[in-house]
């Protein structure tokens, strides 16, 4: 007869910081007699299905030391556990960020990750340290330049990836355009970049996912840390409400160039500066409920006397709940809203005006995870979120003004979500992760919609106008999405991946210049501009050497991309009523190959990251209907970076980058009008030139302070000083090229190059903790 199956129970529990009470996400748990394991979520919780029994439990995570005990299970059992620090021992780094052998064993492919002790150690432009900056160190991220706002990840567009800041979209992740992110590095617990392979719970862009996870708080002591640079200063607090039971972090930023400049007569008039408050706070309410709420609120200024003004911001605010049904389900429940604004304007005199433009969201949604068995998850959930668009107003500020109040209509959508997705281990060397989701989207009125009609590549014309009611649907637009990832493991130290996803995106950002900029429009989709879709498939190889001191992975992946937004030359952006009329829908492609080694441990370590790319668009009415790079294509990209602990108390670092020049658009014919040669371009050529390549070496060196050498009021201050060169040899690198009349010509033009930066830069931060 078959022997009677072994009855399964339930460990499960969250695993937190001894010190801090902060959830330890990534760590792992590993029943040793069975030979198998899982990982903490997000908020440190984990559940393992495991025969009843004696077992032999152990606990590790990167950095602390790992706890082993010995469990009998006879029912369904739930641990607290926590984890204490290892401290630093000899002189050297480690540079992961989850445990060993995770990047060969998970079946996550096209995942980045940067443990935060890493990134600020890595050089930084004026030593702020950078969340985001960091990220274009890795395999298939770039920017199109110094001072652009967003990232590009595998040929996608900066507003196809996702950005979320606990759980809440950020529409613009740039302060000083692009120069720093809106992420305070003293309030991050852990960041994800996801380029392949994304879960079924995510959706709404087709290029990539960034999760980013605020602290929540010391639930042991009052803990503050900060930071005094060049440009910049920035202080965080941490305290217990209850301890062990409820905590709070406040962490603000500001910058003080217009301090500076208050300095000089000729300049007080002027601003020029961001800031940034981000706060969140936890409850833990027994051993099932934990509530948590967080907010960020911050904003760019530059004001130039009585001649120009700009500001734009971000603002969010995020409320879950999060409850343990069972030993074998649970769940969070989130609702966030989250604005973005931009305006500009002149203040005084005759061509006074304030414009403004803004997109603000709503949404709410459930996830739930459910233990099926040992080896097997179930994941599930819905969710919606409203859009609510503000496209473009103008008001004079000034009684003389020859501008007159004007505002375009605001547009309104809702965007529904389902998933569905299964985790399974069906061998030892097999792990498979599939999952479907279905959304669905609303234009709604109030409205009028129009059709428009005209030759490809000029302005077309506005017909059969159709008027709607408020709340009455427009449009509407369903997309299944299907996700699948696989892993074949190949032995203990390398193992095959594959994913395929296909990802919609229902809102679109509108930009006619070379990089992303605040004014740029976001529109979501319509009758006429349709939602974007991409298909993208990836295979990749991943091997461990040396008992994990050495990892190296190759991943090549190729993605089909539909309905995508481009425009006519001479395009209107800004105050159009009829902006769909300037703009062109075509198709896009982009493929590639990434490789990937980095060194993990000893006194030198860092990583070395090469990516072998192109990325294209087809769209009639451009470059005669061909194909033609994007503006975001570089065929090259490399990124070197190495870390060496000196001494206990020295550590230096370097980053060298070197990428291929963007593509852009140069005249191949000029006129002649009133005596002034004006370049131009015959037919409707786009991007047919490369700037020269990009490439830049930064050094940065890292004293770290003795141990309670700080103020009498504070004996366990602990600080450093970071010293730093951005631009070592000066490069000037070209940010875009513009064509102008010859000055000692007329009959001339000439091409001019603008750069960012051209010089090298120092820079001395001092970083503190108490």
């Amino acid at each position: 007869p078959r022997p009677a199956p072994t009855a399964l129970v339930t460990l499960s529990g969250y695993l937190r910081d001894a010190a801090t009470g902060e959830p330890l996400i990534g760590a792992t748990i590993y029943a040793k007699s069975l030979a198998t394991g899982t990982t903490a979520d997000e908020r440190g919780f984990f559940s393992l299905r495991l025969p009843r029994g004696p077992h032999v439990i152990t606990y590790t995570y990167l950095g602390y030391a790992p706890r082993e005990e010995t469990l009998t299970l006879t029912a369904n059992q739930v641990s607290d556990v926590r984890l204490s620090s290892a401290g630093v021992q000899t002189a050297e780094v480690l540079v992961r960020a989850r445990q060993a052998d995770a990047n060969v064993q998970s079946t996550e492919m096209g995942v980045s990750r940067l443990d935060l002790k890493t990134i600020r150690l890595v050089p930084a432009l004026l030593g702020e340290v950078d969340v985001v900056r960091s990220l274009l160190l890795l395999p298939g991220v770039s920017t199109v330049g110094e001072g652009a706002g967003g990232f590009n990840v595998r040929g996608g567009g900066t507003d196809q990836n996702l950005v979320l800041m606990d759980e809440a979209p950020i529409y613009n992740s740039s302060h000083l355009f692009g120069l720093f992110s809106v992420f305070n590095p003293d309030a991050v617990r852990d960041l994800k970049l996801v380029k392949g392979g994304i879960p079924a719970q995510y959706g709404g862009r087709l290029a990539s996912l960034l999760d980013v996870r605020l602290k929540e708080g010391d639930r042991q002591q009052l803990r503050t840390t900060g930071g005094i640079g060049l440009i910049s200063s920035r202080l965080a607090v941490e305290t217990p409400i209850v301890k062990d039971k409820a905590s709070f972090i406040v962490a603000g930023r500001r910058s003080y160039g217009d301090l500076f400049l208050k300095l000089i007569p000729s300049l007080r008039d002027n601003a020029a500066y961001f800031y940034d408050l981000t706060a969140k706070a936890s409850w833990q309410l027994g051993s099932k409920d934990q509530l948590f709420a967080s907010g960020y609120l911050g904003r760019d200024v530059f004001n130039f006397g009585d001649a120009f003004r700009n500001s734009f911001g971000n603002r969010f605010a995020t409320a879950g709940w999060q409850h343990t049904f069972s030993a074998r389900l649970f769940g969070t429940v989130t609702a966030t809203a989250s604005q973005y604004d931009y305006r500009l304007g002149v203040p005084t005199g005759f061509n006074s005006f304030d414009w403004q433009s803004r997109i603000v969201s709503y949404g709410s949604k459930a996830d739930l995870e459910y233990q099926l068995g040992p080896q097997s998850t179930l994941r599930f959930g819905a969710g919606v979120l409203r859009y609510e668009v503000e496209p473009s107003t103008v008001q004079p500020t000034d009684p003389a003004s020859i501008f007159r109040p004007r505002k375009l209509p605001e547009q309104q959508a809702r965007e529904y979500a389902a998933y569905l997705d299964h985790e399974w281990s069906a061998t030892p060397q097999l792990s498979v992760r599939y999952g479907l989701r279905l959304t669905a989207f609303d234009y709604l009125g109030a409205g009028t919609a129009y059709d428009y009609t005209g030759p490809d590549g000029r302005q077309k014309t506005p017909v059969n106008p159709r008027g709607f009611g408020t709340g009455e649907v427009i449009s509407r637009y369903a997309n299944p999405e299907p996700r699948a990832s696989l892993r074949y493991s190949l032995g203990e130290t390398s193992s095959l991946k594959a994913s395929y996803n296909r990802m919609a995106q229902y809102i679109h950002l509108i930009s006619n210049t070379t990089a992303s900029s605040p004014l740029d429009v976001w529109t979501p989709s319509t009758n006429n501009v349709k939602p974007e879709r991409a298909d993208q498939l990836a295979l990749g190889y991943f091997r461990n050497f040396r008992q994990n001191a050495y990892e190296a992975s190759v991943e090549v992946y190729g993605k089909r991309m539909d309905n995508q937004v481009d425009y006519i030359d001479g395009a209107n952006i800004l105050l159009n009523e009829n902006l769909e009329a300037d703009l062109l829908y075509g198709r896009g492609r982009a493929y590639g190959a990434e490789f990937y080694v980095k060194k993990n441990e000893g006194p030198f370590t860092g990583w070395l990251s090469y990516t072998l790319s192109r990325s294209e668009r087809q769209v009639n009415g451009i470059n005669n209907g061909n194909w033609y790079a994007t503006k975001y294509d570089k065929t090259h990209n490399l990124a070197l970076v190495g870390i060496y602990a000196l001494a206990p108390r020295w550590t230096v670092s370097g980053t060298f980058n070197y990428s291929t020049g963007i593509a852009a658009t140069v005249p191949d014919a000029r006129f002649e009008h009133q005596g002034l040669v004006i370049p131009n371009t015959n037919g409707n050529v786009r991007n047919n030139y490369r700037v020269p390549a990009y490439h830049r070496l930064d050094l940065a060196a890292t004293l770290q302070g003795r141990k309670g050498r700080g103020p009498r009021w504070a004996p366990a201050w602990e600080s450093n000083w970071v010293f730093s060169l951005y631009n070592v040899y000066a490069r000037r690198n070209a940010y875009s090229i513009s064509f102008r009349q010859t000055p000692d010509r007329p009959a001339g033009t000439e091409a001019v190059r603008l750069s960012v930066f051209g010089t090298v830069i120092p820079a001395v931060t001092y970083n503190f903790s108490f």
